[in-house]
């Protein structure tokens, strides 16, 4: 009886080994696993960049296809339809939205052909090898060409019937994108309402929209509102920081608390459309951001609060809570933008919106870790001491005295000959010795101070050869990990292992426990056996 169990078992061993659970489950089976969960993640909230070209000596096509895969950068938006970026884009899993130029809108507003002829050639031609999501029919066409705004639907309801006569109408959404400026008393939300000099334009747009399920495109800035309301919208609501009770906004109406501007713009669209007996359209957000760089009239364009602005903007985004009026929605947003675009006329700010620079280092560098694999410069926590602008050179020789001396900051890189004694200049020096004291300490509060001269940035200063000191903190973290992981690794791969025999599928799932059961029997019985 013992040997025919033994037997059994056996068999069973040997059909475990011979047919492995990934053979028995149905051919296809993975497959469609895979489409379901590529369907779940185009439903879940993301943050995309835009794309715009007016860069210095900007990255090719393939290189800025792999600089998007090294930035885990899974949504682009393009202002044109490039044939040579949508061809990089090929096989990549990268969702575009590509648009319609405004200076094409009378073309494709005026022909069926012209537009049967614009999807050939820019949507047929690509898809499904790039995931193109969407159209963009001109961009803030009635606020900046008012002229061409009988023309926008026409283009629209012309390409939409070109989509469905390539059956991609499902796949590929149709809309157009919007200046916040055409939602009238934004604050309160509940009592927004869209311009109604443009009503002729507006209420067929969202019932198109509603009759295709394709998203009204929103432009909204939470900075320029800060701009035009200064002293009236606190700074920390318009970059997502934490407030007081006393500092949120409050809708009369609805006692809605708002802890931040850009969810009053979303909701002030939704009030407006609900105003129009719309409210089955969601809103996608095709720009928003911070310029990192602006001249004395934009005094609020600085590196820290275009890092704290899009840093918030994303982890609010990923931690899906919607908005108050509708919590239970939460719009995907692109960021303005992907990189400085320095061939931009003036105003400063204009050329200075960029995550990163036209040659892909970062402008700085975000705070992001949690929030999923968005953008791979993740770098929470890690912030550095440098010197003030504008501080005098007596003040600052005092405060590097000090550091170096009786602060035992470690100067020695500063000294000549050294890696970071170029630029030599009083405020160089003073910064690498005003971080090494505050990383030093433990970066606590009070810390970066030097009575005033002092201050706290997320944007690593190191140059060159020179790495400062909270830099070399963080890699030699990062060595301590790998090294860490490599000699557990045999012990991970015991247990990766064994982890593994013990998967159950969903399919044929008696079986695959007899068998597991029947090997875990033979290969541990022995070991059971008292001596």
């Amino acid at each position: 009886m013992a040997a025919s169990k033994l037997t059994l078992l056996t068999i069973f061993f040997f059909i475990a080994i011979l047919f492995p659970i990934s053979q028995v489950v149905p051919l296809g089976f993975t497959e469609i696993k895979q489409q379901q969960k590529a369907q779940e993640q185009d439903t879940q909230p993301f943050v995309g960049v835009n794309i715009g070209t007016d860069v210095s000596n900007l990255l090719s096509p393939s290189a800025l296809v792999s600089f998007l895969q090294v930035q885990k950068i899974t949504h682009v938006r393009l202002y044109d339809a490039d044939s040579d970026l949508l061809k990089a884009l090929s096989l990549t899993k990268i969702r575009v939205i590509i648009s319609v130029p405004n200076n094409q809108l009378l073309a494709i507003g005026s022909s069926n052909t012209t537009a049967a002829a614009w999807v050939g050639r820019n949507v047929a031609a690509f898809y499904p090898e790039t995931l193109i999501s969407a159209i963009a029919v001109g961009d803030e066409v009635l606020t900046t060409v008012p002229s061409s705004a009988p023309l926008l639907l026409p283009a629209i309801e012309s390409l939409y019937s070109a989509l469905v006569a390539a059956n991609l109408h499902t796949q590929v959404k149709i809309s157009t994108p919007h200046s916040a400026s055409i939602i009238l008393d934004p604050f309160p939300p509940s009592q927004a309402f869209f311009n109604q000099s443009w009503s002729s334009v507006i209420l067929p747009l969202l019932q198109f929209h509603s009759r295709t399920g394709s998203p009204l495109m929103m432009n909204l800035y939470p900075y320029y509102v800060f701009m035009q309301n200064k002293g009236v919208v606190p700074l920390e609501n318009s970059l997502f920081k934490p407030l007081t009770p006393s500092k949120e906004m409050v809708d009369p109406n609805t006692l809605l608390h708002y802890t931040n501007v850009l969810d009053a713009l979303i909701d002030a669209a939704y009030f407006s459309m609900k105003n129009l007996n719309v409210t089955n359209v969601p809103i996608l957000v095709t720009e928003s951001g911070w310029p990192s760089k602006g001249d004395s009239k934009e005094p609020y364009a600085t590196i820290d609060n275009a890092d704290t602005y899009n840093s918030n903007l994303i982890k609010h985004v990923l931690d899906r809570s919607g908005t108050p009026f509708h919590p239970e929605m939460t719009s995907s947003v692109y960021i303005y933008e992907l990189f400085n675009e320095d061939l931009r006329s003036p105003p400063v700010s204009e050329a200075n919106w960029g995550l990163f620079y036209g040659n892909s280092t970062p402008v700085y560098l975000l705070h992001v870790s949690g929030s999923g694999t968005f953008l791979a410069n993740d770098t929470t926590n890690q912030t550095y001491c440098v010197a003030m602008d504008g501080v005098d050179s007596k003040t600052l020789q005092a405060a590097l005295d000090w550091a170096c001396g009786p602060g035992r900051a470690n100067c020695s890189e500063i000294q000549p000959g050294e890696d970071c004694y170029q630029p030599n200049t009083v405020k160089s020096h003073a910064s690498y010795a005003f971080d090494s004291y505050y990383q030093n300490g433990g970066k606590v509060a009070g810390s970066c101070d030097f009575k005033g001269v002092a201050m706290i940035t997320t944007t690593d200063p190191s140059h060159g050869s020179c790495i400062y000191p909270g830099s070399k903190k963080v890699n030699n973290t990062t060595r301590q990990v790998v090294n860490s992981t490599e000699t557990s690794g045999a012990a991970e791969v015991l247990r990766f292992a064994t982890l593994c025999s013990f998967r159950i599928s969903a399919i044929n799932k008696g079986v695959h426990v007899l068998l597991v059961v029947a090997l875990s029997n033979l290969l541990f019985m022995p070991l059971m056996t008292p001596l």
